[in-house]
């Protein structure tokens, strides 16, 4: 994948992976064994049809091969550049046990950037209307995955939104540099010409109740994917000081209200020639610390409690930003934010970590080195140690069921909720996880719906 070069990118938000020429792209596609065992397709969450495609994209029917991929998978031009497809499709690929894997990201990618920039789409044909009507609520992954396959069946659907810009995660949280967000905006109007309606600055659960969008509105079931938003914290002391972030406000910050631009009022504490300290191993945190350092960052360091081979972040973006410049410093802990008189962040204090026995989630256990506490300093600080459920539906829907921190409790195959007509899925019922797993959870709600729609069933 041609890149923009380490010493230019991290001074600018353009996007690092500048995407396959057509030649690349026949070359590539030409490496495909066309085995008839389909495992890639079977190692993604919404099914795409990968030989398929990949055989339209050799044969350099690139319009048909976007098309389909739009039978499973409205957003390629998305998860082309954040899906793990190492983990997923790639990683099942045949080809992968003697070589590298069939490159289908980059593929999936190439595909949809050529439709784009020869102003053609790739749209599914949709059937005649069935008279039901479905509100989805959020407009994230989950969210615009279900929308997608609703409209392919006929259904009117109406996606409600928070915010004033419609993508959930894919606008506020991923930065610029690896997701522009015109290729968002691009992805969302191509569903509005499928048929998908949208409604920006609703907060369901405050402005409006899911038993109104039922009883008063007239949808006839309602589709929550608002996600695992709300930010944690560590739980130690000096996390309210200024200068100390949530990844998901700071994130947030700078991809919705523009931080980047030099044209808008900078909505966060100016980093420029200062230390900047990140906590965190997962995607999240490493979006956090090559942003710090694209707003000019003097030192842009990330603190990971384990070492880097446990590290959940993408081996390519650990890549990138080694790359550019971000320093790691494994088997480090913050224990305290240290401040001035007036309030705001100086130090970040730390200690060592040393790996024990192997926890729940297979990974060692890290454990604190007695007396080797340091300080490191930092005028900023971003906590990106995870998310929990956003809170506002269940609080004003009673009977809805949750679980444990709030999450909703969903049948694993319908995707059902306690409250009849209602169906939840993504990270508002597993966590945090991917886009793309948060794509097939839309996928799954969309047909349960669809099967409640004819059959009435609950």
């Amino acid at each position: 994948m041609p890149e923009q070069p380490p010493e230019t990118r991290g001074g600018n938000f353009k996007e690092v992976n500048l995407g396959l020429e057509a030649h690349a792209a026949q070359a590539e596609a030409q490496r495909c064994l066309t085995c008839a065992s389909g495992a890639c397709t079977h190692g993604c969450p919404v099914g795409v049809k990968v030989r398929e495609f990949v055989d339209l994209v050799l044969a350099g029917e690139y319009l048909a091969a976007a098309k389909k991929i739009r039978e499973d998978n409205v957003l390629p031009a998305i998860t082309g550049r954040v899906c793990p497809q190492e983990d997923q499709c790639e990683g099942a690929c045949v080809m992968g046990r003697k070589a590298a894997p069939l490159a289908i990201g980059y593929l999936e990618r190439f595909v949809a950037d050529w439709e784009r920039e020869h102003g053609q789409v790739g749209l599914p044909t949709i059937p005649p209307p069935t008279g039901k009507k479905i509100a989805i609520v959020g407009s994230g992954p989950a969210a615009l995955s279900c929308a997608g396959d609703l409209v392919q069946r006929g259904h009117a659907v109406t996606v409600f939104e928070a915010l004033h810009e419609i993508g959930g995660v894919l606008i506020y949280g991923i930065p610029e540099f690896r997701l522009p967000k015109d290729i968002v905006r691009e992805e969302v109007e191509n569903l509005a010409k499928m048929g998908v309606k949208f409604e920006t600055n609703v907060v369901v659960g405050k402005t409006v109740t899911l038993d109104a969008l039922m009883q008063e509105e007239g949808y006839h079931a309602v589709f929550v994917a608002t996600g695992a938003g709300l930010p944690q914290f560590m739980n130690i002391p000096g996390e309210n000081l200024n200068g100390v972030y949530s990844a998901n406000e700071f994130l947030t910050r700078v991809n919705l209200l523009r931080a980047y631009d030099a044209g808008f009022d900078q909505p966060v504490f100016d980093c420029r020639g200062k230390d900047v300290v990140v906590v965190g191993g997962g995607n999240v945190a490493m979006d956090a610390v090559r942003t710090a350092l694209r707003l000019g960052a003097k030192n842009a360091r990330l603190v990971y409690r384990r070492s880097e081979e446990e590290m959940p972040a993408r081996k390519e973006e650990v890549h990138h930003a080694k790359d550019e410049g971000v320093q790691f410093m494994m088997l480090t802990n913050p224990t305290a934010f240290l401040g001035d008189e007036k309030g705001w962040l100086q130090k970040v204090r730390c200690v060592r970590m040393e790996l024990g026995e192997a926890d729940a989630s297979g990974r060692r256990s890290p454990k604190p080195v007695p007396g080797s506490e340091f300080e490191v300093e930092a005028a900023m600080a971003i906590v990106a140690v995870g998310t929990t459920a956003n809170p506002l539906v269940q609080q004003t829907t009673p009977d809805l069921r949750t679980r444990k921190g709030g999450y909703i409790e969903a049948e694993p195959e319908t995707l059902r909720t306690s409250k009849r007509g209602v169906f939840a899925g993504g990270d508002i019922v597993t966590g945090a996880a991917t886009v793309i797993l948060a794509m097939g959870a839309g996928r799954k709600a969309a047909a349960g719906i669809d099967a409640y729609l004819q059959s009435g069933a609950w």
